[in-house]
This record gives structure tokens, C-alpha cells and sequence, in this order.
């Protein structure tokens, strides 16, 4: 009983609760953080992680500004039930070029972080005409109009320079080139030893089928890259992380 009145007089006085507060937040947050201290790297470097392509990226803000992650996380937890349905739990290597990264907790429909070849290009082109085409279930809204806006790569190099100030390990080559990946990314008969070599294992075709550059061949270039680059058959995780 004496206990319990003790903790009586800090439920009654609003400043001293404040002060064993912030005491139990502070002293939560350093046993949290300072282990972090120790640490060489916090993020463990897997082979095969590169950045977006100019065309990939480009796809990936329309994914954004289209609010795609209200419904999809791409974050697959190392549960045996999330690795049965959608593969290999995913990796912190795997979201460090992203800004914002694209985890998530809510899921309208299914994880995204392993849909790169798992559908075709056609697939796509009819999901996002009309998704219940091809899931009838599903309540996700028509993108159709996608196909419809044509796009160039006016301020592309200034995209990657941004990334670039952010940390992403995009070159002045890569920079200077962005225009040229951009386009030759649909050109399956275009020059595109530089972008490969750039951009390694970048998928080269005219995603949506169509004439020109529009945001579905953007955005489906993005969706089918997601999860392709790490090759889960040879990877072996640090032990020491």
C-alpha cells in the first residue's frame, strides 16, 4: 500500500510526473540508440543493390504521388507465412537508396517488395486499366489514364542530383547520362551497354506496348525491377548483425 501512495504524489503533481517522464523516455531512448555506437555499419552491404535507374525512379515517384503505399507495403517481415506467400523476408540493403522507404504496415492488397517478374508487362498494363479485369475482388481504383501521359526527362538530372545529395551513390556519369537511360530504358533496339553497365540488370522494353514514353511504362519498369536485384539463391546473411 505504501508503494502504491508514493506513486499517488506524481499522479498529482503534474511537474513531477513530467520529470520521471521524461527520465523513463530518455533513459528508453539510450538503450535503444547506443548500442548503435558499436556498430560499423548498421545496414549490412548485399551484392546486386544499386540505384534506380533514371526511368525506375521516375516510375517510383509516380507510385508515390499516386498514394500506392496507402495499400501496399513493401516490407515482408521474417515470419514463415509472409515468406511462404511472398518470399524472402526483405532486407535493410534493400531500402537504402529509398527516400521516403516504402515499409509500411497497411495492406488493402498484397506486398509489393517481391513483384518485380512475377507478373507480365501485359498483366500490369490490364491491372492498372482496370484491376478488377484480372482480381475480381479487388477495390483498387483505375490507372488507365496512365498510358495517356506521355513524358520526357526534362528535369531528370536535377532528380538525381537531389538523391545524390541524400546519400545515393548516384555518379557524375550517371547524372550526366540520365536523359539517355531514360529513353533508351523502352528502346529494346537502342545503345543501352551504357545503361547496363550504369544501371546493372536494368530491364530494357517497351513496358506498356505503346507508342513513346508514358508514366505506365515508368511506373511498370519500377514494379518490375521491385525484389529482382538480390539473388536470394546464393545470399547468405551476416551472422554478426
Amino acid at each position: 500500500m505504501g508503494i502504491l501512495d508514493k506513486h499517488a504524489v506524481l499522479e498529482k503533481n503534474v511537474t513531477l510526473l513530467a520529470v520521471f517522464a521524461f527520465l523513463v523516455v530518455t533513459i528508453g531512448g539510450i538503450v535503444q540508440i547506443a548500442p548503435l555506437f558499436w556498430l560499423e555499419n548498421t545496414i549490412e552491404d548485399v551484392e546486386g543493390m544499386r540505384p534506380y535507374s533514371p526511368l525506375e525512379l521516375t516510375g517510383r515517384d509516380i507510385y508515390l504521388r499516386e498514394g500506392c503505399y496507402v495499400c501496399h507495403s513493401q516490407m515482408i517481415r521474417p515470419m514463415r507465412d509472409e515468406v511462404e506467400r511472398y518470399g524472402h523476408y526483405s532486407l535493410a540493403a534493400e531500402s537504402k537508396y529509398d527516400h521516403p522507404f516504402q515499409w509500411g504496415s497497411k495492406r488493402t492488397g498484397p506486398d509489393l517488395a517481391r513483384v518485380g517478374g512475377r507478373y507480365s508487362d501485359e498483366w500490369h498494363v490490364d491491372h492498372l486499366r482496370s484491376p478488377q479485369s484480372v482480381v475480381p475482388e479487388s477495390v483498387m481504383p483505375k490507372y488507365g489514364f496512365l498510358e495517356n501521359r506521355m513524358i520526357e526527362p526534362e528535369h531528370i538530372e536535377e532528380l538525381l542530383a537531389t538523391h545524390a545529395l541524400v546519400g545515393v551513390p548516384y555518379s557524375d556519369e550517371m547524372i550526366e547520362n540520365a536523359k539517355a537511360d531514360f529513353k533508351v530504358q523502352v528502346d529494346p533496339f537502342g545503345d543501352t551497354d551504357g545503361l547496363l553497365a550504369r544501371y546493372p540488370n536494368a530491364q530494357v522494353r517497351n513496358f506498356d506496348g505503346q507508342a513513346g514514353i508514358s508514366e505506365a511504362d515508368a511506373l511498370i519498369a519500377y514494379l518490375q525491377m521491385l525484389g529482382t536485384l538480390v539473388d536470394f539463391s546464393t545470399f547468405t546473411p551476416d551472422a554478426s548483425r
